[in-house]
């Protein structure tokens, strides 16, 4: 695939409407490349199916990524699922948003593999001991990130930070702190408009990129045109994919049994993603590590490594948890651990994931019937502010874990701080990419394995 940029000067010619083929080759291939986060795989897309392919118009595209920015779940690939649905249909949505995931899983699957067969290698161990402070300095970029763009007044940082007294010293589940911010954004949002009014965000950028196959005013096709009709059945076939799935894992395991409890965890997780996948690492934690005890925190942490270094969205580390726990609790017996990790994995990324496409086949509809800009609303706006403060959280429960790893009292690792703020000031100060800055890290691990 090119990576130049395409030519600001409008093309005049009138594209080709792509083939189901063509799409499916696409979408196929963005599986693969997508590395980069939600910012770099929407870059990708943008450059791809606006600037060089013109599939679909600047505006139509920063439409339908507005729509998805207000949804919990990934919006890279539920943007994808929505380009796809918009030119082929449901099936066109399905592959989109399938392919994009797929690639990842399949990785993350060998991945996982070869961690919990060779992770007590001397040479693996180094590795991993050089990506972990690294770990600690991407969430702590990623809290700098987003805040930088959320918290925007007094009013937000403290919503912000009484999210962060309110995980770090009192244990609230994460959903409650949505709930309570979700709660002040409504409030406040009447209270006091201007402090919770989404200022930035995502506009187009003035260029012309000419004629595309989904224009500014090209009408809505008939299949993305809200009936009451059809939104009951995608809702009627949703439910049926989530609850004949989870019934059959109960019938054959039972309910408390490792698989089915992945699958019922997921499913809320699901649903609880604002804000990217940062958000909800400490409530995959709270349930993975605190609560059912899938893995272990070191384990949490290396597999948010392999998720960073892996296409496709980073909540695919869901798919690590799914793996190693079921891998670790003996899903099938002692004898076929490959076996209950390839399910277990399988059984995280369904159920995750799954949400994401009925949003999009069910919402489309309605915001295709509106061709204006979304905006945020307060409650999502406060909502955003108090993630700030759980990322935060997560940062300092990797660098507890990371740069004390015998606890409080026990041994400081100087080297894992040394390593963890030459990440912070490559991500902070040079703005290097994530991938290069866990090789390095990585090689700095496996250097001192050697020479300790």
């Amino acid at each position: 695939m090119s990576t130049s940029i395409a030519s600001v000067t409008p093309n005049t010619h009138p594209p080709v409407a792509p083939s189901f083929g063509q799409a499916l080759a696409f979408w196929l291939k963005l599986g693969f490349i997508s590395f980069g986060g939600p910012a770099g795989q929407i870059a990708v897309m943008h450059q791809e199916l606006v600037e060089r392919q013109r599939w679909i118009s600047e505006r139509r595209f920063l439409h339908a990524l507005n729509y998805c920015m207000l949804l919990p779940g990934p919006e890279a690939q539920q943007l994808a699922t929505y380009i796809g649905w918009l030119l082929h249909r449901t099936w066109g949505g399905i592959v989109a948003g399938g392919l994009f995931v797929l690639p990842s899983l399949f990785i993350l699957i060998g991945l996982s593999w070869m961690y919990m067969t060779f992770g007590n290698v001397p040479a693996v161990a180094g590795l991993f001991y050089g990506i972990k402070p690294a770990v600690t300095a991407i969430v702590l970029f990623a809290a700098y990130r987003i805040g930088s763009r959320a918290l925007r007044n007094a009013v937000l940082w403290a919503i912000a930070a009484a999210a962060f007294v309110a995980i770090f010293a009192f244990r609230v589940p994460f959903p409650y702190i949505v709930l309570g911010a979700g709660v002040l954004g409504f409030v406040g949002g009447r209270v006091m408009p201007e402090r919770f009014r989404t200022g930035g965000g995502h506009s187009g950028d003035g260029k012309d990129y000419g004629p595309a196959v989904i224009d500014d005013d090209t009408p809505t096709p008939p299949h993305a045109r809200f009936t009451v009709r059809h939104t009951v059945k995608v809702i009627v076939i949703g439910l049926m994919l989530v609850i004949l799935p989870l019934a059959s894992l109960a019938w054959t395991f039972g309910w408390t049994a490792t698989l089915t409890q992945m699958g019922w965890f997921f499913t809320k997780a699901a649903l609880l993603t604002f804000g990217g996948a940062y958000a909800v690492l400490p409530y995959v934690y709270q349930g993975a590590v605190e609560t059912s005890g899938w893995l272990t925190p070191a384990q949490m942490i290396d597999g948010l490594a392999l998720g960073e270094t892996t296409p496709g969205p980073l909540i695919m580390v869901v798919a690590f948890v799914g793996f190693v726990g079921s891998w670790a609790h003996e899903a099938f017996g002692q004898a076929h651990s490959l076996a209950a990790g390839v399910t277990g994995a399988t059984v995280a990324t369904y159920f995750t994931f799954l949400p994401s496409f009925l949003f999009i086949l069910i919402g489309g509809p309605l915001v295709e019937a509106t061709h204006g800009d979304l905006k945020f609303t307060a409650p999502l706006t406060a909502i955003t502010a108090a993630v700030v403060g759980v990322i935060l959280n997560l940062a300092v429960f990797f660098a507890y874990h990371i740069f004390w790893p015998s606890g409080i009292g026990g041994r400081f690792d100087w080297l894992s701080l040394l390593i963890g703020i030459a990440a912070a000031i490559a991500l902070f100060r040079f703005r290097v990419g994530v991938i290069p800055v866990i090789a390095a890290c990585a090689l700095a691990g496996l250097v001192a394995s050697f020479v300790a």
